[in-house]
């Protein structure tokens, strides 16, 4: 699945006292902003070359099941051609479907709507994520091929859209879909509990109002995030460095 930095505006939908981020939150998709590198991807020949995958990585396009080099949300893909302008995505890690999706390209072959269901988290979710072309399809590849900044969320299904977040001593606990993190504001590295990323948490607390999250998988810092809460009580989690594919 792709990764995008993003900036989250999120509205409270119940508020606690203890402290100004403290309650349950819900992401605004119309707030989203996007920015970082985009994917590239070319399938041409009968094989699909991911360009931005860490390492890049080429299987074939058979709509078999394929290995790929390690990652920790997958080892294994297939990749499916349905149509000259639609393609499908399924990706496994240990065994299991981690994530699917449908890419397909509109008609002037400048945008790319991607319909997705997540299983990585307690409950599985749905989305549509939208992009637009940055960079070109080589000549005779498929329609999705070349480069991609995604743009927009128009849908995801609302449970994942709600963070709860608790003061702790010295730390905030915030739980997502059944992933839990946990983390005082020491700097130190905290696991993501149930995380199939295996995400390394770290925190600094820049004033009572504010945070900042850094977040580290496979050795590599994939975003920092800083968390304000306004004096309106709106929360904003503000991503500084883009997580990588």
């Amino acid at each position: 699945m792709k990764r995008m930095l993003l900036l989250l505006s999120l509205v409270p939908a119940i508020a606690f006292s203890s402290t100004p981020f403290d309650g349950t939150w819900k992401v605004r998709l119309d707030s989203m902003q996007f920015s970082g590198k985009p994917s590239e991807q070319v399938i041409m020949n009968g094989s699909y070359t991911c360009k931005t995958c860490v390492p890049p990585f080429t299987i074939k396009a058979d709509g078999k099941e394929q290995p790929t080099p390690v990652h920790n949300t997958r080892d294994h893909m297939s990749v499916k051609v349905v149509s000259p302008t639609t393609v499908e995505y399924t990706e496994k890690v240990g065994g299991k479907v981690i994530g699917t999706s449908t890419d397909t390209v509109s008609a002037d072959g400048n945008r790319l709507t991607s319909t997705f269901t997540n299983f990585s988290g307690e409950k599985p979710f749905k989305g549509t994520a939208t992009s637009k072309r940055v960079g070109p399809a080589p000549p005779g590849a498929h329609a999705v091929s070349g480069a991609w900044m995604q743009d927009s969320v128009p849908e995801v299904t609302e449970s994942a859209k709600l963070f709860v977040v608790q003061s702790t001593d010295n730390g905030i606990k915030w739980t997502w879909n059944g992933q839990i993190t946990d983390a005082k504001f020491d700097g130190k590295q905290y696991a993501v509990q149930n995380d199939p990323s295996k995400t390394l948490v770290a925190l600094k607390k820049v004033n009572d109002r504010q945070f900042e999250e850094r977040g580290t998988s496979e050795g590599k810092v994939q975003y920092v995030t800083m968390w304000t809460v306004s004096a309106d009580g709106k929360a904003r989690a503000w991503p500084e460095l883009p997580a990588q594919v």
